[in-house]
């Protein structure tokens, strides 16, 4: 059975390009967040990280950001972007699915992209849940699954040729049960669509 490991994604970090290329900066994910409510002060946990863009941005905006990835290599690309933008922000190197924080520890948690590479997301979103503070947001933003990029990417699965092992999909309905089972409350929806580098995610 084909899965995402710590091993493709410390390979895709190390082996990276420009960010840029591969995952372009649209600030989706940032705008939500600060279209939600002022982040001055706030403890922000981005959980699967990567470079950690959206909260080196976040820290400009003021928050406490505190990013979680299992892989060091991503960790590290963390780093390197959050100096160059000259905002500090702390990195802990964790299992998203048993995280060290106490219970209701953060103001906002999030997460772009990762929800999609687990078989089972329950186990994610109820860890997601547990370091929510109470009237905290979560936003969880994930591959549409209506579009091409859907159906080349199931092409490289198939054959191998996938970055990250194995991912999935959804549709907003779709992750909208799956938050409302994980005991969330649903205020805001949204879509767009951002495309990925395909040459890097192929390799």
């Amino acid at each position: 059975m084909r899965k995402s490991t710590e091993a493709h994604w410390t390979r895709f970090w190390r082996e990276r390009a420009a960010i840029e290329d591969v995952y372009p900066t649209e600030g989706r994910v940032v705008e939500q967040i600060l279209d939600a409510g002022e982040v001055q002060g706030k403890r922000i946990l981005e959980v699967g990280a990567g470079s950690g863009r959206d909260s080196v941005a976040l820290a400009e905006a003021g928050a406490i950001a505190v990013l979680l990835d299992y892989s060091t290599a991503s960790l590290e690309v963390a780093r390197e972007v959050a100096a160059r933008a000259g905002r500090p922000v702390h990195r802990v190197r964790a299992d998203a699915l048993r995280m060290p924080f106490r219970d209701g520890a953060f103001h906002v948690v999030f997460h772009q992209g990762l929800l999609e590479h687990f078989r089972d997301p329950m186990p994610l979103l109820r860890e997601n849940v547990r370091v929510l503070g109470r009237g905290g947001i979560l936003l969880v933003d994930v591959p549409q699954r209506f579009h091409m990029y859907t159906v080349l990417k199931h092409f490289l699965i198939a054959v191998g040729k996938w970055f990250a092992g194995w991912e999935t999909e959804f549709t907003i309905d779709e992750l909208e049960r799956l938050m409302r089972e994980a005991g969330v409350t649903v205020t805001r929806r949204y879509g767009s669509w951002m495309v990925p580098g395909l040459f890097y995610r192929s390799l």
